[in-house]
């Protein structure tokens, strides 16, 4: 993540120097979760560089926001267009965006009402790691909030300690990445991915009732097999559904498409399987501008 002086951050509608993007340490979503956020990329295509889906997940944060009761200062084309004055001012290509707005500062408690919401849009260089060969998944001891404690639906800030604890487990215990289990006990999504699974040429994803984030690169491939012919089913998976798999993958906005070798030490057939290749050159060619069919996915800075 750059530090450099000459960096910007769009900060309450104004291009302020990045050290100077600062809040008060008693910041209600500081102390409370109450926040929402989206991550974005930018990606190098043949005409400069181009933002994936921003309209989609702007109107996410927007629609977190109302969930949570946030009054959010501005709408979809006024964060758009920030969006690209900030890529354009600091002069980045592919980088990975970060939309946040968040309660402020001036009153503490639970009670929201009275606070006023902050809005950040930041951009950073985001390097690749992927494990040769494919994730090596653990399933978490740690289960996805239920949907009636904090609706997946809204990406919020303060439910990701739920995915820092279950991230945090699997990585301490030598594996890639951690599989949440819903409190009934079927599949949910990884720490920041959603889950899709190939059997018989099937493709496999749980549904938001499983506490899964409705995601938008699970959208992207959902949209990306049907015209690949491949058929696809959102519906309640378990565990057992991975370990008897073809295929398992994981996708999203920071990761892409990323193959699974093994879930908790079970290896799997194929990393990556055919379907996940078809899907993942797919994506490839739809983020980089090289498939026409997807153009208005882009947003050109």
């Amino acid at each position: 993540m750059t530090t450099d002086g000459a960096s910007r951050i769009w900060f309450d509608g104004a291009l302020v120097p990045w050290q100077e993007a600062q809040v008060h340490v008693l910041t209600h979503g500081l102390h409370y979760g109450t926040g929402v956020l989206e991550g974005t990329r930018v990606f190098g295509t043949a005409g400069g560089p181009a933002v994936f889906r921003l309209e989609e997940h702007l109107r996410r944060l927007l629609r977190s926001a109302h969930m949570l009761r946030m009054p959010l200062p501005y709408g979809v084309e006024e964060l758009a267009a920030g969006t690209v004055e900030l890529l354009r001012s600091n002069g980045q290509g592919a980088c990975y965006v970060r939309h946040f707005a968040f309660l402020g500062d001036g009153s503490m408690g639970l009670d929201m009402r009275g606070v006023r919401t902050r809005t950040v849009i930041a951009s950073w260089e985001w390097p690749e790691h992927r494990p040769s060969g494919g994730l090596r998944l653990k399933t978490s001891s740690w289960r996805r909030t239920d949907p009636n404690s904090v609706p997946p639906a809204a990406k919020a800030t303060g439910p990701y300690l739920n995915s820092v604890l279950a991230r945090r487990e699997a990585t301490d215990a030598g594996y890639d990445e951690a599989l949440l289990l819903a409190a009934d006990g079927s599949v949910s999504e990884c720490s920041a991915e959603n889950v899709f699974v190939v059997r018989d040429g099937v493709l496999r994803t749980p549904p938001v009732a499983a506490g899964a984030l409705e995601g938008i690169t699970q959208d992207t491939v959902l949209v990306l097999a049907r015209d690949l012919g491949i058929e696809v089913r959102v519906e309640r998976l378990l565990r057992s559904d991975l370990y008897a798999a073809d295929e398992v993958f994981v996708c999203g906005t920071a990761a892409g498409i990323v193959p699974v070798a093994s879930l908790d030490d079970r290896g799997l057939p194929a990393a990556p399987g055919g379907v996940t290749k078809r899907l993942a050159e797919l994506y490839r060619a739809a983020v980089s501008g090289e498939e026409p069919r997807y153009a208005h996915w882009l947003t050109r800075v």
